[in-house]
């Protein structure tokens, strides 16, 4: 009795000719579906100019500095009512905001930067005039205190 083996199919060309077009447009369509997202989730430029930037570098070292020997400390959140407050105080104690001025933009650059108008609460603190939209925010404060000023940024969402 004599069996019959199947017939060896042969690897030619074409079979590899199939697995390198094959790998490439994987390797071509993964590439372009992550730079669409890049491109789509990038807000723009983060300075004017980098060169000039980096010259006020130091500038801005030194007000940090001259900033953190207050010692003071923020605290900014959203209320329940998505009123944004900011509260300041000193070595445990809070201080009386003079005034602040709350920008807020958002982290992606997808919708642009506004001012929050900024009251006073009552309390030494400072309230928004009207409510942050849903969605996460960077908030850049000035706060001045009498003749101080300090630079703050924080998130809320």
């Amino acid at each position: 009795m004599m069996s019959t083996l199947p017939a060896k199919k042969l690897f030619t060309g074409w079979h590899m000719t199939a697995i390198l077009v094959g790998f490439f447009a994987i390797v071509m369509a993964v590439n372009f579906t992550m730079a669409r997202l890049a491109y789509s989730t990038f807000g723009g430029k983060v300075v004017e100019n980098s060169y000039v930037a980096s010259q006020q570098y130091n500038d801005l070292l030194a007000r940090a500095e001259v900033q953190d020997q207050m010692g003071w400390t923020q605290s900014v959140w959203l209320d329940r009512t998505r009123h944004m407050r900011i509260t300041l105080g000193q070595d445990g104690r809070p201080l009386a905001i003079t005034s602040a001025t709350a920008t807020v933009s958002h982290p992606l650059g997808s919708v642009p930067s506004h001012t929050l108008t900024m009251v006073r609460d009552g309390k030494g603190g400072m309230i928004s005039t009207g409510p942050l939209e849903q969605g996460r925010w960077r908030v850049d404060l000035i706060v001045r205190h009498d003749a101080q000023e300090a630079r703050y940024r924080s998130d809320v969402r």
